[in-house]
């Protein structure tokens, strides 16, 4: 049982540590970077422009390719027609024939025949053997071949390649790091949100002990007949309106962390705790200047990747001239056979070796490789015609956004100020009321007056926060 009852706890102890997790925003970021899927897939895409270099740098090097081949035929090629077999098997014969004719208006050579007579035999044999000797026996034919090729002159291609490859995976490693500067944006306005709508909850909770406390005294008041009833009333519906203003700010606080959890990778029934929602006031960001547009030029990732973009699609207009540019490209074989034609035909691997020098020249297209060349060349134009729109629009961005600091900074000092005049004039009526010389819409005004001053302060601060991130996005600084 004592077993039994340390394990309950110690579960119940995990999964409470489990299920609350205090983070603050540098936690919240590293949880997103992390298990952003459009990172993972970024980087994936790092590995493959990584790789694709390397692969067209393999073009500067040799290559070697074997092959072998194997063919059965139903015949096999014949260098002799049958009639000429035949009379090279029987030379002998049809020798001894001719002698034989010649010999029987010749009484010399008559005699010679028995004589002559053991040869037909022999050459026949010989004619045989001429006919055995000529049979190719190609039904079966093995062959092989082992080739080296070395491009030398490509026209300029591989070099335009390897640039290609080398600025993609440059691109690759830009638009990934823009998409880790989005996903930072998403999780501070997240973290932001509900940092907001944590102390507009506390602040809806202390509007609504206020009004209810104010409730009380009224009902009190009524009961003596110093207050009257339309006065009760008037306190009641701010009590219900307070109610309902609390639980639109829960439920939106409920979606904001579940918001939260969803960027950060984490369940969205997460009772997330962040370690700045108990913040009172946010420190103010510097003053920035035009001079911070230069900073954005350099920084931004954007910028980059419409760069390197250029340049990616000016070596391609060197891509396109090549293909209408002479190539010169070194090659060496060996080729081996079975049968083989080396030594006459033999039923044996027989084989030799070959180096040559291959060259294209491309003559007449009627025009193609003019008409491709300007065709890339307008592309690599369209690229920096958006390039130059694009600087000029983080110009304007820059700017923008320095102003929308310096004017947040100005709303929270208003909020602030604002917020102390509420303050006192809540006090002021709360006392002039007890000592029932205000009446009760005018304490009602106040604390009115005060919730919205309150709800100023807060978005005021947060407002001046987001608009320092948006800054920094904008100058690319955001990390």
């Amino acid at each position: 049982m004592k077993r039994f009852t340390s394990f309950l706890l110690l579960s119940l102890f995990t999964v409470g540590t489990y299920a609350q997790r205090i983070l603050n925003l540098d936690s919240c970021r590293a949880l997103a970077l992390t298990n952003n899927k459009e990172l993972r897939i970024g980087q994936e895409k790092i590995n493959a422009a990584h790789y694709q270099r390397k692969a067209a740098f393999t073009n500067y090097l040799p290559k070697i390719d074997v092959m072998g081949t194997y063919m059965h035929t139903q015949k096999e090629i014949s260098l002799l027609s049958d009639d000429q077999k035949q009379s090279i098997s029987h030379i002998g014969t049809s020798t001894s024939a001719a002698l034989k004719e010649m010999a029987a208006n010749n009484p010399i050579l008559s005699t010679l025949l028995p004589a002559l007579q053991p040869l037909e035999g022999g050459l026949n044999s010989m004619g045989q053997g001429l006919v055995d000797a000529l049979r190719t026996d190609t039904r079966n034919l093995y062959a092989g071949t082992a080739t080296l090729t070395q491009p030398l002159f490509m026209g300029g291609k591989i070099i335009a390649y390897n640039k290609i490859t080398k600025y993609a995976e440059q691109l690759a490693r830009s638009q990934h790091a823009t998409g880790m500067q989005e996903v930072i944006l998403n999780t501070d306005q997240a973290y932001w949100q509900v940092i907001s709508l944590t102390n507009k909850k506390k602040l809806a909770e202390s509007f609504l002990k206020l009004v209810q406390k104010l409730d009380e005294d009224v009902d009190k008041m009524v009961a003596e007949g110093v207050a009257t009833k339309a006065d009760g009333l008037s306190v009641k519906v701010k009590v219900n309106e307070a109610e309902m203003t609390l639980t639109q700010v829960d439920n939106g606080l409920s979606l904001s962390k579940m918001l939260l959890c969803q960027l950060c990778g984490l369940p969205l029934d997460t009772d997330l705790q962040l370690a700045d929602q108990n913040m009172e006031n946010l420190a103010l960001p510097a003053t920035y200047t035009e001079s911070n547009i230069d900073l954005a030029l350099a920084n931004r990732e954007e910028l980059k990747s419409l760069e390197l973009a250029s340049k990616i699609y000016q070596q391609k207009v060197n891509v396109a001239r090549s293909e209408f540019l002479p190539t010169v490209g070194l090659t060496a074989n060996y080729l081996v056979s079975n049968p083989s034609l080396l030594n006459g035909f033999e039923n044996k691997f027989r084989g030799m070796w070959g180096i040559g020098v291959v060259v294209k020249i491309p003559v007449f297209h009627w025009g193609e490789g003019i008409y491709k060349v300007k065709a890339a060349k307008a592309e690599a134009n369209i690229a920096r015609y958006q390039l130059e729109d694009v600087k000029e629009k983080v110009e304007l961005q820059v700017t923008q956004s320095s102003y929308k600091v310096n004017e947040a900074a100005k709303k929270l000092a208003m909020a602030e100020k604002n917020m102390e005049k509420a303050e006192e004039n809540l006090r002021y009526a709360t006392l002039g009321f007890k000592e029932g010389v205000i009446p009760t819409s005018n304490v009602l005004e106040a604390q009115t007056a005060w919730l919205s001053a309150q709800s100023g302060k807060i978005d005021a601060q947060i407002d001046l926060k987001m608009s320092e991130i948006y800054l920094n996005k904008s100058m690319g600084t955001l990390k």
